[in-house]
């Protein structure tokens, strides 16, 4: 048998369905679609949910994937074992309503046996233990031994996940050989141990599940087939685990030669090198689908992979930055079969180094928030880490528990687990309690979801904003209706529309909806699976009935208005990549009427001379009058035209490619000016942070522009008119008004120290002898903390050497001041652990250095009872 690589073994697969008639269809990204319940994609299924409901028409009725996935659940055994992984590739083919297990059984032989060449001999198949039909297929039509198929339970032969479509699962172990057993007598298909490896499964689709154990035959039976391109490769290369595979393999050489360690020499270093590799390969992809590392969500789940792996290469001794060097070896490794990581090159190597650097520092952070914690509990006697502390580290300094431990346990110490549980109990609980209610789909349920899947919707606005049509499906906000009454509020579908629907960062159109009989104000256009574009409203009068002719009519302003923002977004995104760098990928948009707002990477804040820039380029671009054209192709051809795709977005076979002259190429689906010089003026309102590694600019377009300057203006004239002078004097008058202020402020400081002088009197007489120190303690009224600094400085060099004590109250309050001199230092006294002791008394708290400390209270009337104590304190200090 030939040891196919990784990337072989993928093109076979996808060729060998698409011979049987598969669609072969790119994998979907990372970041679900439309569907709440997941976090991420976990499974080759998983994106083509919409398909085996029959929500949506599936483009082919038979279709073939290798879909990038990714699991966390076992994140904490991850490098420990050499099986488990957070990122892999899952191979599929699917079957909505056409073949069913007939087929399904003997491709999935064919293929492993004929294709791949692995012995017949050592595959075993399984089959759920009441399918009877599945037992058959593999007994009499493939030819497998009644004794080599295995019958199992529910647990391990049954897929279902909650309510909706299930079925039975039918199997395909391989055995390895001895040399990977257990060698415990009966080791057999089941065993725990690594020598019958799983590498197929079949889920024949064929009941739906009411969620209450009810189980109905499904008039569509769909096959969801799925299979571990590593386990695979791991089986056809014959190596002990999927980080021995040749993709894997090579990318765990480059951690070692990095390190400069070699694998299978120390258990410690083995278990970081492989949870390196593992969390490079799951980091490469989510930042190449547009993911970025922030607190929240699968941004989280990004900068606890990134950071994991960024603090075992510490422990591996690796010095500086490496992420971005091995981040290149899983591009080179995987580009064949996903172009989009070459693409987005640039970028991934970006991300990785800011949130590597930032993490650098952090961590260094979070080694002293332990240092003091550590400090802490020696203080008070205490040898266990509270909870609460330990997932204070971990939820902000990115610390994962066992680094926590690890670094504890060395100095005897150990950690409340048990508390830290607890609290990460309480961060899942309000995760999961922020999720929104959703239907199977993972969607948010809607009475969208009962409309027919056939019916669909024309869009045909881009160069007209009236037409006519019939109207198909009439919804209020609960129900599918016959016709809407005046007053109600609803959506209305038609054939053919002329208004955008929401999408690609725009906002939908605005309009009417007519007939001869009522008029219904479209307040938003939204678009829904299928195809199907909603016209969400209310009728202001009349009534629209179900199969009635009616006329669309798009608010022409609006629309004019929107698409001079949606130009400048193109225009601004090219001017970005121009002043800041290749690095700029759009990371969301918002465009309507009034102004538009751009999401982009970029790690820091913009200087005034980059926005300035930035705008002047957009403007030059506006004035040269470039004419705007779109052309419909395909999305190969439409790349070598260096059009750019934004992230996250699923394309299909043809893209429309909008083109502003030469200047700026963008896949796009929105509508546009004809020529840039119809945006007329572009103004950069605001540049600011959104999350880690992302800015958001807004800006303005057009009248907007016109109307931002005007309530400048108007601004300026009432500024000017307080200032009792001219707009073109303002800025004289500031300055003088700052010079008159400073002055006063300085007269004012001065009063009131010769005024807390005069309440304080002739102090020196109250100064007292504590075993040869000299200590003052004395209160003074209405003196705030500033003000007993002042005096304190004074009395200090009065006194020579010693401690100074003052006490004051103001507003109700205490503010409480010790110096001590060097002196007095070198005999014991210490200011911090004087004040401590002081602030007590007056229902407060404080500290400071051994020199100086400050503290404040709640209780005035104490003060005399704390003066009267220091002497005692002082005493208790002085050796």
């Amino acid at each position: 048998m030939k040891k196919y690589g990784v990337n072989e073994l993928r093109q076979m697969f996808l060729d060998f369905f698409e011979s049987k008639g598969h669609l072969v269809m790119n994998s979907f990204s990372l970041v679900p679609q439309n569907d709440n319940s997941l976090l991420l994609i976990n499974a080759g299924m998983a994106p083509l949910k919409p398909y085996f409901t029959g929500a949506e028409i599936p483009p082919r009725t038979r279709v073939a994937t290798c879909q990038k996935c990714i699991r966390t659940g076992d994140i904490e055994n991850v490098g420990k074992t050499a099986r488990h992984g957070t990122f892999f590739e899952m191979l599929g083919n699917f079957s909505f309503g056409d073949y069913f297990k007939h087929e399904a059984i003997a491709w999935s032989w064919e293929f492993l046996t004929k294709v791949v060449g692995l012995d017949e001999n050592r595959l075993y198949p399984s089959v759920y233990e009441e399918d009877d039909e599945a037992f058959d297929i593999w007994n009499k039509e493939i030819g497998v031994p009644a004794d080599r198929i295995f019958r199992f339970g529910k647990e391990d032969n049954f897929w279902e996940h909650g309510a909706g479509p299930c079925g039975p699962c039918s199997e395909i172990y391989y055995d390895r050989g001895e040399k990977y057993g257990c060698g415990k007598p009966g080791c057999t298909v089941g065993c725990d141990c690594d020598r019958y490896m799983e590498v197929w499964n079949n889920v024949f689709t064929q009941f739906e599940n009411d969620g209450e154990g009810h189980y109905e035959t499904l008039k569509q039976k769909n096959i969801d087939t799925g299979m571990g391109l590593e386990r695979l490769a791991v089986v056809v290369q014959d190596v002990d685990s999927i980080f021995d595979v040749d993709t894997l393999c090579a990318l765990r050489n480059k951690v070692c030669e990095v390190a400069g360690k070699t694998y299978g020499v120390n258990h410690e270093d083995d278990v970081s090198i492989r949870l390196i590799t593992d969390h490079m390969r799951s980091a490469t992809f989510l930042i190449s689908d547009g993911v970025m590392p922030t607190n929240e969500g699968r941004g989280y789940v990004l900068r606890r992979l990134i950071r994991r792996a960024a603090r075992h290469g510490r422990l591996l001794g690796i010095e500086g930055p490496f992420l971005e060097k091995l981040s290149e070896t899983v591009i080179e490794g995987s580009k064949d079969g996903y172009p989009e990581l070459e693409e987005k090159k640039t970028f991934i190597l970006n991300v990785l180094h800011n949130e590597e650097s930032q993490f650098n520092k952090t961590i260094d952070q979070g080694l002293k928030i332990l240092a003091d914690l550590e400090a802490e509990m020696k203080e008070a006697g205490k040898s266990v880490l509270g909870g609460s502390d330990a997932f204070r580290l971990y939820d902000t300094y990115g610390f994962p528990i066992d680094l926590t431990k690890e670094i504890l346990e060395e100095k005897g110490y150990t950690i409340d687990e048990d508390g830290f549980k607890e609290e990460m109990e309480v961060q899942r609980k309000r995760a999961r309690e922020s999720r929104a209610v959703s239907n199977y789909m993972g969607a948010d349920a809607t009475v969208y979801d009962e409309i027919d899947r056939n019916i669909t919707t024309e869009f045909d606005g881009y160069d007209k904003l009236e037409a006519a049509s019939k109207v198909t499906v009439l919804t209020t906000e609960t129900e599918i209706v016959d016709s809407l009454m005046e007053g109600q509020k609803g959506t209305i579908f038609v054939e053919k529309t002329p208004f955008y629907a929401t999408m690609g960062g725009q906002e939908g159109d605005t309009g009417v909806i007519t007939t001869a009989n009522g008029v219904f104000r479209v307040e938003d256009t939204i678009k829904l699976r299928g195809g199907k574009y909603g016209h969400v409203g209310v009728m202001e009068s009349g009534m629209i009935s179900g199969g009635e002719e009616v006329t669309l009519k798009v608010d022409e302003q609006e629309r004019k208005d929107t698409c001079k923002n949606h130009s400048a977004t193109h225009l601004l995104q090219k001017a970005l990549k121009t002043v800041l760098g290749a690095h700029v990928e759009q990371k969301g948009s918002l465009v309507n009427p009034t102004r538009l707002r751009f999401d982009f990477a970029h790690f820091q804040a913009m200087t005034p001379e980059e926005i300035a820039e930035t705008e002047a380029l957009v403007n030059k671009e506006i004035q040269a009058a470039l004419p705007v054209t779109t052309q419909i192709m395909g999305i190969e051809e439409a790349k070598k035209t260096g059009a750019m795709a934004l992230f996250g977005e699923k394309y299909g076979d043809e893209v429309r490619v909008v083109s502003m002259g030469d200047f700026s190429v963008e896949l796009c689906g929105g509508t546009h000016v004809a020529n840039t010089a119809n945006i007329t003026l572009f103004k950069i309102v605001s540049e600011a942070g959104v999350a880690a590694g992302v800015r958001r600019i807004e800006a303005l377009t057009g009248n907007n522009v016109i109307e931002y300057y005007r309530q400048m203006e108007e601004n300026l004239h009432t500024i000017a008119k307080t200032l009792k002078t001219s707009p073109a004097e303002i800025t004289e008058k500031i300055t003088h008004l700052q010079k008159e202020v400073k002055e006063l402020q300085s007269e004012n400081e001065s009063l009131k120290s010769k005024m807390a002088q005069d309440s304080l009197g002739n102090v020196m007489d109250q100064v007292v002898e504590v075993k040869g120190v000299k200590v003052l303690a004395s209160a003074v009224d209405g003196v705030d903390m500033n003000g007993l600094r002042d005096l304190g400085d004074q009395l200090k060099e009065k006194l020579g050497e010693g401690v100074v004590v003052l006490a004051s109250a103001k507003d109700g309050k205490v503010s409480l001041l010790v110096m001590a001199t060097q002196g007095a230092m070198d005999k014991g006294a210490h200011a911090g652990n004087l004040i401590k002791a002081a602030a007590a008394i007056v229902g407060g708290g404080g500290g400071g250095r051994p020199n100086m400390a400050q503290a404040g209270g709640k209780n005035p009337d104490k003060i005399p009872e704390a003066i009267a104590k220091v002497a005692e304190l002082v005493e208790g200090q002085l050796k």
